[in-house]
């Protein structure tokens, strides 16, 4: 008995090492970065606050509630950037706000922000290019670097 299980001993190895590599075990997979920058600020007065989105119906977002993630950047010489980290596979819009004062607000005059916006894919805004989830949207299929416009009315 002993010397049919020596004998098979390099028959089982091989046959365990066969079933065992037709298995994979799956790679622990991690999401996506996406670094937004933004240049062109008037004065380095505030911060930047960049809000990140994934749902049609929640952008444009003027009181900030409806963001998936939202991060604030420093200015540094008239430029900003973050870096949204994880982030799975699909459709996302980004906006920005110069919030020179630092109260998380879009600053408005009569109808018009004072403070500077910007949207992903948008270099103007006007009333005929009102910003839009469709517009503003870009597919993330991997790490990405967007600059985003900064736009003062």
């Amino acid at each position: 008995m002993k010397l049919l299980f020596k004998k098979s001993l390099p028959l089982i190895g091989f046959l365990l090492i066969i079933l065992l590599s037709s298995f994979k075990v799956p790679a622990f997979v991690t999401g996506f970065s996406l670094k937004v920058d933004v240049n062109g600020l008037r004065n380095s007065e505030g911060s930047v606050v960049f809000a990140l989105y994934n749902k049609n119906d929640a952008f444009p977002d003027e009181h900030y509630e409806k963001y998936l993630v939202m991060l604030t950047g420093k200015i540094v010489n008239g430029a900003s950037s973050v870096t949204f980290e994880n982030l799975p596979e699909g459709k996302y819009a980004v906006n920005i706000l110069h919030d020179e004062d630092n109260d998380g607000k879009i600053k408005k005059g009569m109808v018009l922000p004072k403070e500077g916006i910007g949207f992903s894919n948008y270099q103007s805004i006007s009333i005929f290019n009102r910003p839009n989830f469709r517009k503003a949207s870009f597919d993330l299929e991997g790490d990405k670097e967007i600059l985003v416009s900064i736009i003062y009315l």
